[in-house]
């Protein structure tokens, strides 16, 4: 499995990655709160490279076969010229000490999905004593889809992760009232058209509404333009 950003065109998804929708859910306070999966997609074989098939998500936003490409970035000219630093998460995060825990947070990953409001927020919650505010600093860091925010354990160092399927989840937040980043998982590895890698994360979201100034990744932009893909029927339950 891999996925490669082509230059400004589509991410081109190799190794029978399953992809669907992933929707952020808000609590009776109307914050984020949980992820329920909507639809899957079957898979548009777009070619074949050395024995290996793939399909192609738009990068553009201006597809009419949104998650899909349809080539329409040819069309408008589009220009997704990768900005994203290569460094290494750890070395662009910065660090909380708590307790128990070491919240570390790069900012600049941001996809606005507010998992880390509920509560009292994060950041405030990793300092807090008892196992209450720990219990919620976890949730929050390994809820938040861009992987900006990462928890370790104080005692041992690791990072407390859960176990996510390699998948790629099509983010609508109907909150916000807008569609969001595709959500990598699992550790799928990304390359540049160039061939050079990024680093492999456990989560990361890459930009498709085409606005983000972190390309491929997501910054939040989406929130901003109020972007919708038009695959999730807002108002109605999947």
């Amino acid at each position: 499995m891999k996925i490669i950003v082509s230059k400004n065109g589509p991410y081109c998804v190799f190794g029978d990655v399953p992809v669907g929708i992933q929707i952020i859910t808000p609590n009776k306070e109307g914050m984020s709160w949980d992820w329920n999966q909507g639809k899957s997609f079957k898979a548009e074989v777009a070619g074949e490279v050395e024995g290996q098939s793939y399909y192609r998500l738009c990068r553009c936003g201006q597809s009419k076969n949104k998650p899909f490409c349809d080539d329409t970035h040819k069309k408008i000219g589009f220009e997704g010229k990768e900005t994203a630093t290569r460094k290494p998460y750890d070395r662009q995060a910065e660090v909380t000490k708590g307790p128990t825990l070491n919240l570390s947070d790069a900012e600049n990953l941001c996809a606005f999905a507010r998992f880390c409001d509920p509560s009292g927020q994060i950041w405030n919650l990793v300092e807090e004593e008892g196992e209450e505010a720990r219990n919620l600093t976890i949730r929050e860091a390994n809820h938040c889809p861009a992987g900006r925010l990462v928890v370790r354990d104080r005692e041992t160092g690791k990072a407390i992760e859960n176990e996510l399927p390699p998948s790629i989840g099509v983010v609508e937040d109907p909150a916000l009232g807008a569609s969001g980043p595709l959500w990598v998982r699992g550790g799928i590895p990304i390359e540049s058209d160039d061939g050079k890698p990024y680093e492999v994360r456990n989560r990361v979201t890459l930009c498709r509404c085409g606005a983000s100034s972190n390309m491929p990744f997501c910054n939040g932009s989406h929130a901003s333009i109020k972007f919708r893909d038009g695959v999730f029927e807002f108002g109605k339950t999947e």
